[in-house]
């Protein structure tokens, strides 16, 4: 749902959304934001949603008495989230700086200032944060 999105759409998404599950995955996209401007300096403008996804956790096995004296397993289950943000590195592109000289255009060429590296691979600060979300089933 959220996947891929920037911050401002995944957090609208969430609010607007009538699914159990939004309020928790809201509650989770705010701390992990929070840890992203307080702990790495990161701007929200920059973040998107990256990587999120629940995995299966622990389960709790309870028992409820059965007609005729029997009892009948009861798992109520539980599913870490996991979250990941991530700042995505302006992609290196010329840009073309046109000057207007005397009636006539003088097209510049501008060099971006962000560093590229060697291997021309993006460069992403990821953030991850887990928290439990319990399910119950009666």
């Amino acid at each position: 749902m959220i996947r891929g999105k920037k911050i401002e759409e995944a957090r609208a998404f969430l609010v607007f959304s009538v699914k159990r599950g939004a309020l928790p995955l809201k509650k989770l996209l705010d701390s992990a934001l929070a840890n992203a401007k307080n702990n790495f300096q990161l701007k929200e403008e920059n973040l998107s949603v990256v990587l999120i996804k629940v995995d299966e956790s622990r389960k709790l096995k309870r028992w409820r008495a059965r007609a005729r004296g029997r009892a009948c397993r009861i798992e109520k289950k539980t599913s870490n989230i996991t979250l990941v943000l991530g700042e995505k590195q302006q992609k290196e592109k010329e840009k073309i700086k046109v000057e207007k000289e005397n009636n006539q255009e003088v097209k510049q060429e501008v060099k971006p200032k962000v560093k590229v590296n060697e291997e021309k691979k993006p460069i992403k600060k990821r953030i991850s944060l887990s928290r439990k979300k319990k399910k119950n089933v009666a």
